[in-house]
């Protein structure tokens, strides 16, 4: 039995392990005909105590969340994938992604960075892959960053 994905997610942050899990999806997405979401969910908790003393930071942290996705977007149309769509939350990108933008857009497939940006919280409560992988009803990969993922 061949499986066929029809819906694909992506999370991306900036850093090099979303970067290599953002061209899987894109060739995934490719060879299934598939629809790609690309999401970005911007975490609250990391600006909310910064926020009380610069009222901007929220705006402007929206402002580069919404120009990261779209830039991705643009790169995955780019490279012939048909049917991409972005997604910016704001919230804890461990819930957001398996919880609540996953099952609201009917996605089979998730793939993730094993490792992102925020690697102090990763020590200290587990990384946003783990969470997903825990939480998430449907399929997830979790790419590594490898020499063999490497270009």
């Amino acid at each position: 039995m061949a499986m066929k994905y029809h819906k694909i997610l992506v999370a991306v942050d900036g850093s090099k392990t979303s970067e290599l899990a953002f061209k899987k999806a894109v060739e995934i997405a490719k060879r299934n005909d598939a629809k790609l979401f690309i999401t970005h969910v911007i975490d609250t908790r990391a600006y909310s105590s910064i926020e009380a003393y610069d009222q901007g930071i929220s705006q402007r942290i929206q402002n580069d969340g919404l120009q990261l996705v779209n830039n991705y977007k643009e790169r995955a149309e780019k490279a012939d994938c048909q049917h991409v769509e972005t997604i910016l939350e704001s919230g804890s990108p461990k819930v957001k992604i398996p919880k609540e933008i996953a099952p609201k857009n009917n996605v089979d497939l998730i793939i993730c960075g094993a490792t992102g940006l925020n690697t102090v919280e990763r020590f200290f409560i587990g990384s946003v892959s783990e969470h997903i992988t825990r939480f998430a009803t449907m399929d997830v990969l979790v790419v590594r960053s490898s020499v063999d993922n490497e270009e």
